[in-house]
């Protein structure tokens, strides 16, 4: 790709979650820093030498990089001030009404600090924190002593982030009386007796209670330099030291784990992103935002409860050698808690470049006396073995080259007459890779435009596309696909060169650029400030970002638009639109994409696999707008059963249509009795699109066809 500009080169698309997956424990000393002022008590938390340094360099950089050009001052101060609150106690669990008003003082001096190295009101609200943290956990150890009436009619708000601040210890005392509460009833829901559920209770108070003295000044640091970050936008991050290398070790590609990141919100870790070539993307059950509620070793090892424990801590216990097994216990995305939880096994594994390689395959399908073959490749995400990414040849590592390959080998398998390219789960990677694939399926013409901090933008092409496919299309897309995905999908639309099928996109229209600190400093591990500097357009000139890529032909998924995307996150860049570039689009296709889409509603409704789909995706929609969790025993055991039941009927009502033997208990329900049933969606929307084109060829075929390139087969 050495035709890109220089200053885009080596630029990433990167996935929509950036995650800081390991906290610092330790920082270089330094002199010459700001003294340190008396805010803050003997022995208490405090900031190092080194880190009073650091942070009028951390402040220049986002104010002279990023793309907002916005300075760090009064104005911001709040915005920044909300971000470190909020970091610390979300859901309004720990901290007193009194002590955000001892807060506010400090309000509008958070853009002072970052320019002075005077950050001292941070520790204090961090101590302040620690405090109430001990005094809440001692609270919930000395609850466990009684066993709590079950048969009182209350419930727990589960969300409480918008609720306000207990105006004293009364308030505070029953809202944590209703949390210890609710975790018992979890437990017992799960077989525990209450004597059993204290003792699990306890020792993980306990765990709770060890960790809050373990936090370290560079942990409180790391906190805070991100909630100027974020300030920005929400993929602006600080990586310490110690996350710089995790960054490292993950972007070398030889990570040994289950290939997932993994962020702390509140008491538990949660995933953030799936990495592409790993064990959990190759198992497909874990999701970004699933939350992590125990780990055990093999097959029969205990499992370990580790909510409440550090993400360092969780992150050594599923960490592991090549070739072993961990057992993650999770609670799904946007369910409540006490919802039951569910088990899977991974096996530990390296990510590598041959395992993020897109796979293939064919399906038939019948239509009025007709088989088509519908070819499937699958793309986990964008990348380019760096090694060899200035090479112009076509037989390094890519995600272009392993498509075309895959192509190649489906025209000489007999061809297909259709192609379904699966970017669900794709967060994005290496741009270069986006334009590359952009035009296996476009002969030529602009793929994305650029802006940058400096206002200056740039088009991107591909001199040389080598068109490898000119038959019908279907892109399948989620709430995932992000960023590089994004690019792909918007022009493959934008041509009208294909389908668009699935879910509105993540809404990630950002590019980044890693700064490292010790770019300015003899000290070589100081870390690293990812920087927002610029901004996607479509050749339209709309921008992805915010509202992503909308579908052609809408599909359900069990993603929930309200809790995923660019549009939920604080302080995402606005959508915006610039001048379009020339480009030569095929002939608009309205007409078929409705007719598609239409053949597609009444398949649908005469399908077992899509009704048990729906009834699935109702049930999740129920637990996710229930804000409210009974506290009464045996309301919460009717629900379980209720729920249960309800599930199983809809697997057997399911099985019995496809001709399968029913299932006795919820027990006999695995992963692989779930059926792709969009994946299924959209082959046929593909056998259907191919259909209507064999019979009455299609603009995109001819268009390809005059440009003088051969397709794989005939529609």
């Amino acid at each position: 790709m050495s035709h890109l500009p220089q200053s885009w080169r080596r630029l990433y698309a990167p996935a929509a979650w950036t995650a800081l997956t390991l906290l610092a424990l330790s920082a270089a000393g330094s002199t010459g820093a700001p003294a340190a002022t008396d805010l803050l008590p003997q022995g208490a938390l405090a900031p190092t030498v080194q880190q009073r340094l650091l942070v009028p360099r951390i402040a220049g950089i986002l104010e002279q990089n990023h793309y907002r050009h916005i300075p760090i001052d009064r104005r911001l101060s709040p915005v920044v001030f909300e971000h470190f609150l909020n970091a610390l106690d979300a859901q309004h669990s720990y901290f007193l009404a009194s002590d955000i008003a001892g807060f506010d003082r400090w309000k509008y001096k958070f853009g002072d600090m970052i320019h002075t190295g005077q950050i001292d009101p941070a520790y204090l609200m961090i101590n302040v924190f620690q405090q109430r943290n001990r005094e809440r956990i001692a609270f919930a150890l000395k609850l466990l002593d009684t066993e709590p009436d079950w048969t009182r009619d209350e419930s727990l708000t589960v969300d409480r982030e918008h609720a306000p601040w207990p105006a004293d210890e009364t308030q505070m005392d029953d809202l944590w009386r209703q949390r210890v509460k609710n975790d018992a009833i979890s437990l017992m829901l799960g077989g525990k007796s209450w004597s059993e559920s204290a003792d699990m209770l306890r020792k993980r108070y306990q765990a709770v209670l060890k960790r809050i003295g373990e936090v370290s000044p560079e942990d409180v640091f790391e906190l805070l330099m991100n909630a100027y970050c974020a300030s920005y936008d929400p993929h602006s991050n600080y990586f310490s030291p110690r996350s710089s290398e995790e960054y490292r070790i993950q972007m070398s590609l030889s990570y040994e784990g289950i290939g997932a990141s993994l962020g702390q919100n509140d008491d538990y870790v949660t995933v953030t992103n799936i990495l592409p070539g790993g064990p959990a993307a190759a198992d497909g059950t874990l999701k970004p935002n699933d939350r992590i509620t125990a780990v055990g070793q093999g097959h029969a090892g205990p499992l370990v409860d580790v909510i409440g424990w550090r993400l360092d801590d969780v992150v050594q216990l599923i960490r592991g050698k090549e070739g072993t097994m961990v057992r993650l216990q999770i609670l799904p995305a946007g369910a409540a808690m006490g919802t039951p939880e569910r088990t899977l096994e991974l096996t530990r594994n390296k990510i590598t470049l041959q395992n993020q390689a897109p796979k293939k395959e064919v399906r038939q399908i019948t239509r009025d006396g007709r088989t088509y073959k519908i070819g499937i490749i699958t793309v986990p995400n964008f990348y380019n073995d760096m090694e060899d990414a200035d090479n112009s040849n076509t037989t390094n590592r890519s995600t272009t080259n392993d498509v075309r390959r895959l192509l190649q080998q489906l025209a000489a398998q007999g061809g297909v007459d259709g192609l379904v390219l699966d970017l669900r789960d794709d967060g994005g990677g290496y741009l270069p890779e986006a334009i590359g694939l952009t035009h296996l399926f476009i002969n030529h013409g602009p793929v994305v435009q650029l802006r940058d901090t400096t206002g200056q933008l740039e088009v991107l092409d591909e001199p040389d596309p080598g068109q490898a496919y000119t038959g019908p299309l279907a892109v399948l897309v989620d709430r995932t696909s992000a960023s590089a995905s994004e690019i792909f999908a918007a022009a493959i639309q934008d041509y009208h060169r294909g389908l668009i099928i699935g879910q509105t996109t993540f809404g990630k229209g950002t590019v980044q650029s890693v700064i490292p600190l010790d770019r300015w400093s003899s000290h070589p591990t100081e870390g690293q400030v990812t920087v927002t500097i610029g901004k996607f357009y479509r050749v339209t000139g709309e921008s992805t970002q915010l509202r992503g890529v909308t579908p052609d032909i809408v599909l359900p998924s069990p993603i929930s638009e309200k809790d995923v995307g660019e549009s939920v996150l604080d302080n995402a860049l606005p959508w915006d639109r610039i001048a379009t570039v020339p480009f030569h689009a095929l002939s608009q296709t309205g007409g078929l994409v409705q007719t598609l889409a239409t053949e597609e509603t009444d398949r649908a409704a005469h399908s077992a696999d899509y009704q048990w789909l729906i009834a699935s995706l109702t049930m999740l929609d129920a637990s996710r707008a229930d804000k409210a969790l009974s506290l009464n025993l045996a309301q919460r055991r009717q629900q379980r059963t209720a729920d249960d039941q309800m599930r199983l009927t809809q697997e057997n009502l399911r099985r019995g249509a496809n001709g399968l033997p029913a299932l006795k208990s919820i027990a006999d329900i695995t992963a692989a009795d779930e059926p792709d049933v969009i994946l299924e969606q959209a082959v046929d929307i593909m056998a259907d699109d191919a259909q209507h084109q064999g019979t009455q060829p299609g603009d995109a075929q001819q268009v390809a066809r005059s440009h003088g390139s051969a397709p794989l087969a005939s529609p």
